[in-house]
């Protein structure tokens, strides 16, 4: 392939200004149908919502109808209108159908109006576009082209995918707010090209503008963007800085004009409003399978009776005169009718209403984990939030956490406490104008060493402080606002500033800073950015006496690489940084470089081919950066606290007691992370440390085809815990690649190894990798995964596990916006898994436990009764019971179970993890209680049939007339259900309300209320052949003897259940029998823990712990400040700034 057709291929996507014919020449059109072309260029107008007034119903109806479940129940209602194998009614399966689709249908309506409003207030919003007479006028998005040119004013929405062009703001500067992408509504900064602010501002130029954009086809990836512009024979790099995203609103910028790239589906937004990957819980796939299992019993089950059928016709039915029906059917086809006969009779074994009853009960867990205070973070008026509600039952079943670090465990508020400078050390008087109050920071010495002037090392420190970041500057109310890309950035940057070296302005090319109290402006030559393969972060600068130096700072990992044999001070900067780490510091290495101006140009050349280049462009760039980062000189390395966030390791402390196995990856230092892994108490003085490196994984050593070793990897006994480094992890997982079957042997001994300690530690890990970790677990120990984190290089281990939580913290949003829950404070994941997941765990079992037994229960009645019907397919009930059973008479108590019971209350359940283990073990839902069920159920309808059937025989009532028909015996089974299965759910009860009363009595109420309605005589004139059942419960059940049938029965039921419960709790009480059973004397144990409740002193641990900083901020602002952009202008004249540096709050909206 050459070069030009590369890059074609890569560059597929055209767009020419000012040219709306160009982009419907037959090259790019494309086929949508047969001979039919459309351009491939996507209009502006979208359609957010699915339905209108024509489409909701076929268009839901097919959607639902697409579900297993509710296919299968139409085609019961299909074989119900067949005569020959109509054992029921056609209403019987067509109202219960009715009420699950019309309650889904229902919801989705509502999430479609919600859309379609949104849709409505969107599509009124106005923009302007260039037209042929050179004036803009206004126009509806949808009206809107790729390739036209537009103009935007202050707090409008961006209504496509938009090239910046100009802007009223000095050097082309926009400020967008991106809270609709990806939550955050701190304001974000976009610039347009050096050659389009300078040509393109007033409306003539603008319509006469007629560059050609080339750039990627249209994608999902809000984070990249590439591509050229060929403008007067010149081409030039765009990237996302360049880019106006739709969605995003117009914030601080009075006029932006920019050029439609990407319209209406192809913007990045509706890319991305795909489908995510679907997370299913574990309660979920077992559901399903019994609902298979359930199937084919019914299959099997009728298959039998049919079989019956045919040999007692042939043996009985066809030889009883009185059995004649006039149809001339031999005994095997009879047969095949019944089949069809008992598949409609026996429907009800697969519960219809069984999906939406769960949906409702996850609907209202997930509003209680909204509702909860105790989760709510008053500082940030955050409270949590549940963003799905399918996987809260799954909370209640971890085994495994994967937690981020920084931001997680800790508050990811830095503060410069110390550094070391040529060998020296310095951190243990605020003296100049610009200093920030909070500033902590004291060492007399190293104030002497500034103000003197004397030490150049020291000066240097702090100058590259002040000159080697991305961080943005506003002059505001006669102080400096800076926003920087991390925390860790606004905390060097401020510690410059506090010594005297304080940064005040830069633009495209120069950057400007106070160095003590003189003014200075250097010339910026390249910036070279921090990405996470690159763990550091460079300047090029001319100074004002010609010199070029380099300054340069990073992980001391990547930094010491690096170094000059000449660099001076190694080691004693390598000791204070093993100094600073037994404090729980982040470290940063400082170095410099001094550059010949031969040696630039010929860099610079390289430079600026790399950035152009057509594919591989963040590659090129970094081959191009690790040539000059080279040779360097060690000034010295800082050390900034970050401190952990309260009640983490309390927090982390129950979690263990629970059985749930933590496990960190983080990005920083093993040395940082083992010292902060003790700080939260994940690690303890009675554990064994191992490292990575000293652990020897061969695959030979274990038998092939185990995925277990033949011993025990540890074999002392205690607790052990591993740390180990990305480095180690990816070579170990290398073998994968080279040699499956060892790859696979080598990833299997490190999960089983990892999973024999009580805590994991993973170091220097990238976002990739993590995601990987969580993987590995997943696939080796078929266990529940947790990941938590809260910044964007934690995305991907949320996605990957099975849940995923969201910290809301100091790094944005994204975290948050990709997360299945979200709260402020990792504390809070306590009472989200202990109080919330084991409660959501409980409910949901016992409701699945309790609806396949009320269902078998209910329809092996029928089974029974076919020995005695010549398996003739006959039901035994009435038909509006059958009807009305699961919707009416027996839905309310078992709902109210799934959503309000409680074992033990919030208070105990945090006190005693160990009450979590059921969930981990899936005890509580699994074949065995499903089996346990259906035998359950099977009993009770062998009672609930043969005692009324026993009562009945040869009977006499005290009228002297014989209740021993079949109407009566169908009132009598019915009554003895409801009352069996509605006492049943209170024997379930453990937590009781007035609504759980109210809820038994109710349907038990109910029941009785229809009954005699519908077998009313009013009700029988009007329509005598549907209630057929005229005066029979009135008839039945004046009867005593019948009462005491009912009576009888339900109490046999019963009885089993309550000796078994008896015994159980007697004899084998588990952990919450237990707890319940001393309820009251443990709540007065907590009052008086709360009483005497102080806060704990810290205590550090014996050991001796090393820590480092890892450089793990997010990528800067070095595209926006070096590629021919700039930031505002500063201003001619500053007076006293009084204000101290401060980062831009998140909901600052219109003024920066």
């Amino acid at each position: 392939m050459t070069l030009s057709s590369f890059h074609n291929a890569s560059m597929a996507w055209k767009v020419k200004a000012n040219d709306r014919p160009y982009h419907h020449l037959p090259e790019f059109k494309k086929k949508v149908f047969l001979c039919i072309k459309k351009s491939r260029y996507s209009g502006n107008a979208i359609k957010t919502y699915k339905y209108n007034v024509l489409t909701f119903l076929p268009l839901n109806l097919y959607e639902q109808f697409k579900r297993v479940a509710n296919l299968y129940f139409l085609v019961l209602l299909i074989l119900q209108i067949i005569p020959d194998i109509a054992t029921l009614p056609w209403y019987t399966t067509l109202i219960p159908l009715v009420v699950v689709l019309g309650v889904t249908g229902i919801k989705d309506l509502v999430d479609d109006l919600v859309r379609l409003l949104s849709f409505r207030k969107d599509k009124t919003l106005f923009i302007h576009r260039e037209i042929a007479v050179q004036k803009f006028q206004e126009s509806k998005w949808r009206d809107m082209q790729v390739g036209d040119v537009v103009r935007m004013k202050k707090n409008d929405f961006i209504p496509a995918d938009i090239l910046l062009l100009s802007s009223s703001n000095p050097n082309s500067l926009c400020y967008v707010e991106t809270a609709e992408l990806d939550g955050e509504t701190n304001l974000k900064f976009k610039l347009g090209l050096r050659v389009t602010d300078e040509r393109l501002q007033d409306e003539r130029q603008l319509a006469e503008f007629n560059a050609l954009i080339e750039c990627e086809e249209p994608n999902n990836r809000l984070d990249k963007f590439m591509g050229t512009m060929l403008y007067e024979g010149k081409r030039y790099p765009l990237d996302l800085d360049n880019m106006l995203l739709r969605g995003c609103k117009i914030r601080n910028t009075e006029v932006s004009h920019g050029l439609v790239i990407f319209a209406g589906a192809d913007t990045k937004i509706m890319k991305n409003g795909g489908k995510t990957r679907f997370k299913r819980t574990k309660i979920d796939e077992l559901m399903n399978y019994m609902v298979y299992s359930i199937f084919v019993l019914l299959i099997l089950v009728a298959a039998g009776l049919a079989i019956g059928h045919t040999y007692w016709y042939e043996a009985i039915g066809s030889k009883a005169w009185y059995l004649f029906d006039g149809k001339k059917q031999d005994s095997s086809y009879r047969g095949f009718l019944m089949f069809w006969g008992y598949i409609i009779a026996l429907n009800t074994m697969v519960p219809i209403s069984l999906y939406v009853s769960v949906e409702v009960i996850r609907l209202g867990q997930s509003k209680f984990i909204n509702w909860d205070l105790q989760m709510y973070f008053l500082e940030k008026d955050t409270p949590a939030k549940a963003r799905t509600t399918t996987l809260n039952e799954q909370l209640g079943q971890i085994e495994y956490i994967f937690s981020d670090k920084t931001g997680t465990l800790t508050q990811n508020i830095m503060q410069f406490k110390k550094c070391t400078i040529a060998g020296r050390s310095y951190g243990t008087d605020i003296w100049n104008q610009y200093a920030d109050r909070s500033f902590q920071f004291v060492d007399h010495s190293l104030v002497e060493c500034i103000r003197s002037g004397k030490d150049k090392d020291v000066n240097e420190f702090f100058k590259l402080l002040s000159l080697c970041h991305t961080v943005m500057v506003e002059h505001k109310d006669d102080g400096l606002v800076y926003q920087a890309a991390s925390p860790d950035e606004g905390a060097l940057v401020t510690a410059a500033r506090n010594f005297g070296y304080v940064f005040l302005s830069r633009t495209q090319d120069t950057i400007t800073i106070k160095e003590m109290e003189e003014e200075r402006t250097y010339e910026m030559l390249a910036l070279l950015d921090f990405n996470s393969d690159r763990k550091r972060m460079s300047i090029i600068l001319k100074f004002p006496d010609g010199r070029i130096r380099l300054y340069c700072k990073g992980a001391d990992t990547v930094i010491y690489e690096r170094l000059s044999p000449k660099s001076r001070h190694k080691e004693t900067t390598q000791t204070a940084l093993d100094i600073f780490a037994n404090a729980t510091l982040r470290t940063l290495c400082l170095c410099y470089k001094d550059i010949s101006a031969d040696e630039y140009e010929a860099w610079s050349e390289l430079h600026q081919e790399a950035q152009v280049a057509m594919s591989d462009r963040d590659a090129a760039l970094d081959r191009v950066y690790e040539q000059i980062e080279s040779n360097l000189m060690l000034i010295g390395a800082t050390a900034i606290e970050d401190k952990l966030q309260d009640g983490v390791p309390e927090t982390i402390a129950k979690l263990a007691m629970a059985d749930i196995k933590i496990w960190v990856l983080t990005g920083d230092k093993k040395e940082t992370a083992e010292n902060i892994g003790y700080s939260c108490s994940l690690l303890t003085d009675d554990m064994q440390i191992h490292y990575g490196e000293d652990v020897k994984l061969e695959p030979a050593t274990y038998r092939r085809g185990k995925k277990k070793p033949a011993e025990a990897f540890f074999p002392e006994p205690g607790k052990n815990a591993l740390i180990i480094t990305g480095g180690w992890l990816c070579k170990m997982c290398k073998g994968l690649h080279d040699n499956k079957h060892g790859g696979m042997s080598l990833q299997i001994d490190f999960v089983d190894m990892a999973c024999e300690c009580e805590a994991v530690i993973c170091c220097r890990v990238t976002p990739k990798q993590k995601g990987n970790v969580v993987s590995l677990v997943k696939k080796y120990k078929k266990a529940v995964t947790l990941s938590i984190g809260d910044g964007a290089n934690d995305v991907n281990m949320i996605k990957t596990a099975d849940i995923g939580v969201g910290i809301s913290g100091q790094e944005g949003m994204q975290a948050v916006m990709s997360s299945d829950y979200a709260f402020a404070q990792f504390r809070y994941l306590e009472r989200l898994l202990l109080v919330h997941g084991r409660w959501s765990y409980i409910r949901m079992c016992k409701f699945l436990r309790y609806f396949f037994f009320k269902n078998f229960a209910f329809t092996l009645v029928h089974f029974w009764y076919s020995f005695f019907s010549g398996y003739s397919s006959q039901v035994a009930y009435e038909d509006w019971f059958i009807t009305l059973y699961n919707l009416c008479y027996s839905s309310l108590p078992v709902l109210l179970v799934g959503l309000l019971d409680q074992d033990v209350n919030d208070k105990l359940s945090l006190k005693f993890p160990k009450l979590y283990l059921p969930g981990q073990q899936g005890a509580l839902f699994n074949y065995k209680n499903f089996f346990i069920s259906l035998f359950h159920g099977i009993f009770v309808s062998l009672v609930i049939f043969f005692i009324p059937y026993g009562a009945f025989l040869q009977t006499m009532g005290q009228d002297g007339e014989a209740p021993s028909d079949y109407q009566s015996f169908a009132i009598v089974t019915a009554s003895s259900l409801i009352f069996t299965v509605n006492l049943q759910i209170s024997l379930e009860t453990s937590y009781w309300t007035f609504v759980n009363c109210f809820a038994v009595l109710g349907s038990i109420a109910i029941y009785f209320g229809i009954m005699f309605d519908i077998h009313s005589a009013g009700i029988h004139v009007i329509f005598p052949s549907v209630f057929t059942f005229t005066g029979a419960a009135s008839n039945a059940l004046r009867q005593p003897y019948l009462w005491l049938t009912i009576i009888l029965t339900v109490g046999i039921s019963l009885l089993p259940v309550i000796c078994i419960q008896f015994l159980h709790k007697s004899i084998w009480p588990s952990v919450g029998d237990k707890i319940q059973r001393n309820r009251k004397k443990y709540e007065m144990e907590l009052l008086q823990e709360e009483k005497k409740k102080k806060a704990p002193a810290f205590e550090r641990g014996r050991r001796s712990r090393r820590s480092a900083y890892a450089f793990s901020h997010s990528r800067g602002y070095a595209d926006l400040i070096s590629s021919g952009r700039s930031i505002r202008r500063r201003p001619a004249a500053r007076g006293i700034f009084q204000e101290s540096i401060r980062e831009v709050p998140q909901t600052a909206a219109e003024n920066i």
